[in-house]
């Protein structure tokens, strides 16, 4: 624990829309073995959860403190308020996507001890890429020549050339305060901060030891959603670094030094697109030249070659003369956005000429195309929110895409679409509106004015999205290049709880917006009565009175081609007796499984694998039994037991990878019972554990944790959202403590009533 009044490090982090990563950044330093330390986490008025996420680690941890900021004030702002709380020797700024690596902190206490306190620490750090790779940094050389040694940086020009940022230093505070440093407003903030106080420093010493994953994040960073003109204030910053370094003696080569990096920084920023785009080029260029020609110190010589040369053009202001440059010499740049266009377009020319005539009409505003599964019959999500629709916006029409071999059974008053035909291309060029639950086939171009709402159809205990990539059981049948092309067609992604949102936000690195608003297919749960439960009970089969068991597993991604059971069926549905009904569902993706036939054709079971509803095989069953299935997730919201029968965790988290420890016995993590043999699950119900009270403890806090947002409106809040643009959907969500889910299948012999305060 850090001292009361001085810890040895205050850890500064700025806040702003990363509750897909604060957690990971917090706990990379809240597991340091070096222990003194505070952390300060600054709320900037983060319109996700990010506030939520810093309040519940302060109040675990004694050394975390959030700080909410009243006004949001950007970046700087955040970092100011957080020295201003700070009451550690040395300040680290770690941006909030960012995180540190093991020993990091007690690596760092070493040095700055060994360096007697220097006024910075300098240190090296790693790029991680959304494709798993890590690209190490071009500071060892500079940081090894300063290894052992104290130095002032005006002797030591070549550690200007370090990243000029400031999570790759730690300052000493009191040097930091009474120097009366203060970050300004805007982008571009670390480099007047880096340069202004190198230059007041009189002892810089290094650290060879990375410290910080610097996480490369293809959307959602400042730079890459900021306007074009925020960009134009790096003149701005850098101007001031020019004024506050001006007729201080002794720093003519270290201005030299400082100007090649600004301007070799405004080529960087240039060469970037999706920062400086065409259209504001002309303006750019014009305000870099004027830059240069004021700030240029006496006797400075622009670099060899190219570089050199794009130096002197861009001195001329002149637009004209950097693109008669760009066109003769190339650069990288547009190579960049050659490659973009040719991974972004290059299947254009295989799609049908009637759907590429079709795009070029109007779209068409009242019209939604659905799809779940891959084709199958309509359902999940997407299902609920076109019934939401039908009520909330009912001059919307919608047409469903499904598969030849699902077209019979499907449920009144779908209008069907046939893949790969004319009306299919037709309505997918025309329609504003396209709602899956999975992603439509790369063939399908998202044209201006279309809406993608990705509905998901699972919350995550396995690794999903860019985290499969180290999972080679999966990744080898994937091409992620791809699977990010489909995810940038996304403008809305349905979130059925915080867990989800924080994961799909990271594993799905792209500018979608989140619906915090529950999963739709869970409606039913909260809107369904007794009637209900007693009917789809009945077509099943069950007679009153007898329990029904729903057992449902996931598949396995080494085990695709056939199911095979982990539990024998027909000793389970013996051991269990005549009292209760085995209901058994295999995973979508396998077929039809001789062995599960046979056992269904001498009644020992009921198969259930080709049942149209999910939700109707939950609303009938008095317990489900799952292993990872993300079903434990929904059927959590009726508040029945749930008994999880894992017995080959260990290998299934090895291959899979999974996103929390279901098997940990913790509230919040396991939602009952756990078994991992087959004896051990055949004692849970012989002796009760499955429904006793422990099992239940642990249910409410899976609920509380799993099901915050599922109340039986979850679908009109989705479709408010998307179809009417309600910036805040209605209804509000309604606490897990005061809904009254659907009765259980022993109540619903006896009730006969909905749910009073759920309306259909």
């Amino acid at each position: 624990m850090p001292s009361a009044a001085t810890p040895r490090f205050s850890v500064i982090i700025p806040v702003y829309g990363v509750e897909g990563y604060i957690r990971e950044c917090l706990e990379s330093i809240t597991s340091q073995s070096y222990p003194d330390f505070e952390i300060i986490a600054v709320d900037d008025c983060s319109q996700d959860s990010s506030g939520a996420i810093i309040d519940e680690f302060a109040a675990r941890d004694a050394r975390v403190r959030a700080v909410h900021r009243e006004q949001n004030g950007g970046i700087g702002a955040a970092r100011n308020t957080g020295v201003e709380h700070a009451r550690g020797d040395y300040l680290l700024f770690l941006d909030g996507d960012d995180s540190i690596r093991p020993g990091s902190l007690e690596a760092l206490a070493r040095r700055l001890g060994e360096a007697r306190d220097p006024a910075i620490l300098v240190f090296d750090h790693v790029r991680t890429h959304v494709d798993g790779s890590v690209e190490p940094s071009r500071s060892g050389p500079i940081l090894a020549g300063i290894r052992g040694e104290e130095v002032d940086p005006v002797d030591h020009l070549e550690l200007l050339r370090l990243f000029a940022v400031v999570w790759n230093r730690v300052y000493r505070r009191d040097f930091f305060t009474t120097g009366g440093f203060r970050f300004t407003d805007g982008l571009y903030e670390d480099a007047l901060m880096v340069y202004t106080t190198m230059a007041a420093a009189r002892r810089v010493a290094g650290l060879e030891y990375v410290v910080v994953e610097y996480r490369q994040r293809r959307q959602g960073s400042s730079m890459r959603s900021s306007s074009p003109r925020k960009h134009f204030v790096i003149f701005e910053q850098y101007q001031r670094v020019f004024d506050q370094l001006e007729g201080r003696p002794g720093l003519d080569e270290y201005r030299k030094i400082v100007f090649e990096r600004m301007v070799s920084h405004f080529l960087y920023t240039l060469a970037r697109g999706f920062r400086i785009p065409r259209s504001h080029r002309r303006a750019y260029i014009r305000e870099a030249g004027k830059l240069y020609r004021r700030n240029e110190p006496k006797g400075f010589t622009p670099p060899p070659g190219i570089t050199g040369l794009k130096f002197k053009v861009l001195r001329t202001g002149s637009y004209a003369a950097f693109e008669s440059l760009k066109a003769a010499n190339g650069t990288r740049e547009t190579t960049f956005r050659a490659l973009g266009r040719s991974k972004r377009w290059g299947g254009r020319k295989a799609l049908k000429t009637y759907y590429a005539v079709q795009r070029r009409l109007p779209v068409d505003e009242n019209l939604a195309v659905y799809s779940a599964y891959w084709g199958r019959t309509p359902g999940c999500n997407p299902l609920a929110v076109h019934e939401a629709a039908k009520k909330v916006a009912p001059k919307l029409r919608g047409v469903w895409v499904v598969n030849q071999a699902y077209a019979g059974k499907l449920p009144a008053g779908i209008t069907r679409i046939a893949p790969a035909t004319f009306g299919y291309w037709k309505a997918m060029a025309r329609a504003k509106y396209l709602v899956n639950n999975v992603n439509f086939p790369d063939s399908v171009v998202k044209r201006p004015g279309q809406v993608h709402l990705q509905t998901h159809h699972g919350t995550p205990l396995k690794r999903m999205g860019m985290d499969q990539q180290h999972y080679p059981a999966v990744a080898r049948s994937m091409d992620f290049d791809k699977l990010m092309e489909r995810v940038d067609r996304w403008d809305w992604s349905v979130s059925s709880n915080q867990h989800s949102t924080e994961q799909w936000e990271r594993v799905y690195p792209a500018p979608f917006r989140t619906l915090n608003t529950g999963y739709p297919r869970n409606d039913v749960y909260y809107r369904a009565g007794a009637e209900d439960v007693r009917r789809i009970r009945g077509a099943l089969g069950i007679a009153p009175g007898k329990k029904a068991i729903l057992y449902a597993p996931t598949v396995r991604d080494h085990q695709r081609d056939a199911f095979v059971s982990r539990l024998d069926l027909a000793r389970f549905a013996r051991e269990l007796g005549p009292d209760y009904v085995l209901l058994v569902r295999a995973h979508y993706f396998y077929g039809a499984d001789r062995e599960l036939s046979a056992l269904a054709e001498r009644g020992a079971l009921v198969d259930v694998s080709r049942h149209p509803s999910v939700e109707e095989l939950c609303l009938a069953a008095d317990a489900l039994i799952t292993d990872y299935s993300s079903i434990m997730f929904d059927y959590a919201n009726l508040d029945r037991p749930i008994v999880t029968y894992a017995d080959d965790w260990e290998m299934y988290r090895t291959c899979r990878g999974v996103t929390f420890d279901l098997l940990s016995g913790e509230p919040g993590d396991t939602p009952g019972v756990i078994a991992t043999t087959e004896d051990e699950l055949i004692e849970a119900f012989r002796g009760g554990a499955w429904a006793a009270e422990p099992a239940a403890e642990l249910r409410r806090a899976f609920r509380e944790r799993f099901c915050a947002w599922d109340d039986g409106h979850a679908a009109e809040r989705v479709a408010r959202a998307v179809f009417l643009a309600e910036n805040t959907p209605t209804p509000p969500v309604v606490p897990v403590a005061e809904r009254t889910p659907a009765p259980t299948p022993e109540a619903a012999e006896t009730v006969t009533t909905r749910p009073e305060h759920i309306t259909s």
